[in-house]
């Protein structure tokens, strides 16, 4: 932004200025003025969607389940139209025992900048099965896609099917990287405090070819960085990136702590906006849709964010 400088003149100075100034416009004043430079854009703020939801039965593979979708709408709410598209479609997975409501201020956050979120409600019993969570997720993106080209559907035609990406928590995180490896169609993969799982996530990470995320938090006791996320990210060529936010905590990706929680030296506020700027801008970056993002993801506003650590094989 320009800023005019101040100089000490005489007064007859400064008169004979202003009477110049009255009988020729100047130079200055007849120039069109260099625009400012764009603001970059921060994910970590909500997107230009009103965001809606729906439940509904997810019945597609072979499997069938309850699920919540978040999606961009016309207007917000439930059940609204989907907004003009076509949007990015991911899958996410809860955590162990957490109900999909947990990671509402996630999800949608990620419809408030255009992408349709199916949550799988299954597998949320004291003996889940990882792998049946890994089919699930991929169920999910097969039906979605399905409902892209079904007539009726809200979802017809609002959906891109060449930009899928799989997320998730925990259990789900792990669960997320068996379903990547399973699924050619994923483009990206996105996890929040991935745990290994059975079979192994870190098996299933050092089999992907495409882009990988691992978020966790240095304050973590339930599946910390060190037995798991870091063990995902080793086994992973790149591209790939290990974010560790600094005093982040495993209940800190979750909208509300229960019995088992832990605790970190960062507010679960803090965590979540972290969380919210470091995934939005690697998923709509790897998906392709944001190539302005690049400097947020690989580059150094990535490596300098405060309160993050960041590892990355570009």
């Amino acid at each position: 932004m320009f800023r005019r400088l101040l100089r000490t003149v005489s007064v007859p100075a400064i008169l004979l200025t202003l009477a110049a100034a009255l009988a020729v416009p100047s130079a200055a004043t007849a120039a069109t003025p260099t625009p400012p430079t764009a603001a970059a854009v921060d994910p970590s703020n909500a997107g230009p969607f009103a965001v809606a939801h729906t439940d509904l039965t997810v019945s597609a593979a072979g499997r069938s389940f309850a699920a919540r979708v978040w999606y961009p709408g016309t207007t917000a709410g439930a059940d609204a139209p989907v907004a003009a598209g076509p949007h990015p479609g991911l899958a996410f997975g809860h955590g162990f025992f957490q109900d999909v409501s947990k990671y509402e201020s996630l999800l949608t956050h990620y419809a408030s900048w255009g992408v349709i979120t199916v949550a799988p409600k299954s597998q949320g019993g004291l003996f889940p099965s990882h792998s049946g969570f890994a089919d699930d997720l991929n169920a999910s993106l097969t039906w979605l896609t399905a409902q892209n080209s079904t007539g009726g559907s809200r979802f017809a035609g609002a959906v891109d099917t060449a930009r899928l990406g799989l997320s998730g928590h925990s259990m789900g995180g792990g669960a997320a990287l068996l379903a990547a490896g399973r699924n050619s169609a994923v483009k990206t993969v996105s996890t929040l405090a991935a745990a290994e799982t059975d079979p192994s996530a870190v098996t299933a990470s050092g089999t992907l070819n495409i882009p990988a995320q691992y978020v966790g938090g240095s304050a973590d006791s339930i599946a910390g960085v060190a037995g798991n996320q870091q063990k995902m990210y080793d086994a992973k060529s790149s591209p790939t990136q290990l974010r560790v936010i600094t005093g982040g905590f495993h209940c800190g990706f979750v909208d509300s702590s229960g019995i088992g929680c832990d605790s970190g030296s960062v507010t679960r506020a803090v965590q979540q906006r972290l969380t919210r700027g470091i995934t939005t801008a690697y998923l709509l970056y790897t998906w392709g849709v944001d190539d302005s993002l690049y400097d947020q993801v690989w580059g150094s506003a990535a490596r300098n964010l405060a309160g993050v650590v960041y590892s990355a094989k570009p």
